[in-house]
């Protein structure tokens, strides 16, 4: 069997039975899962895994989202070629290079350099020339190329910093995976003019938190 003709097999099937099944049905989300190669931002010893429902190690301690997450972020924030995207969280790069595809400009931070380095080789690998990848703590907001159309963390927040808000142009989509285990919502927040804001819950999952992530206030007796 041609192992290329059995990666894009694994490829499609993903996005048939993994990503539309689950209520991803934007013809241009789909296609751009088909177009970019995830396994190429997974590490060499999990590459196997590239196509699986699953979230997948890749160092420090940190996952890549699984592919239908992926997927359903990157449908519900309707992204127009226009837009300024921020990033919070680059982990492996994926997320990031099909963010590149959807809008204009896409600034992501990461925490961990490692993370940042070696997703700016593999974006560089790819030919792709519109995402500025920086090493910093955005777990409580990162205004500095604000304000944005578009924010989506890739890890979970306890509580939403209001500092994402605010960084919002007007018309601008924030998504985030709010709560603690075992209660998690995804959620999107949308600033239809300057100061006011509408917040709808998506779906329910679970997923590790940003690092430094802001903490509710605790009781203590």
């Amino acid at each position: 069997m041609d192992p290329e003709l059995d990666v894009e097999r694994a490829r499609f099937n993903m996005v048939e039975q993994q990503i539309r099944p689950w209520e991803v049905l934007d013809q241009r989300v789909l296609d751009l899962l088909l177009a970019v190669k995830r396994e190429e931002f997974v590490l060499p010893q999990y590459r196997s895994l590239a196509f699986v429902d699953m979230e997948i190690p890749i160092g420090h301690g940190e996952r890549m989202l699984a592919p239908r997450m992926e997927a359903r972020m990157l449908q519900e924030l309707t992204l127009n070629p226009t837009d300024r995207i921020l990033e919070v969280g680059t982990g492996s790069g994926y997320m990031t290079a099909l963010l590149t595809r959807c809008g204009a400009q896409v600034y992501s931070v990461d925490i961990v350099p490692e993370f940042t380095q070696s997703a700016t080789a593999k974006l560089a690998a790819h030919g792709i020339p519109n995402a500025t990848l920086e090493t910093g703590d955005a777990a409580r907001g990162w205004d500095r190329h604000g304000p944005y159309d578009a924010i989506v963390l890739t890890g979970s927040v306890p509580i939403l910093p209001e500092a994402f808000q605010l960084a919002l142009a007007p018309g601008g989509r924030l998504l985030a995976i709010v709560g603690e285990p075992p209660v998690m919502e995804a959620r999107l927040v949308t600033c239809a003019v300057a100061g006011a804001f509408s917040s709808i819950g998506l779906f329910e999952t679970c997923t590790a938190p940003l690092r430094n992530a802001a903490q509710p206030a605790r009781f203590v007796f």
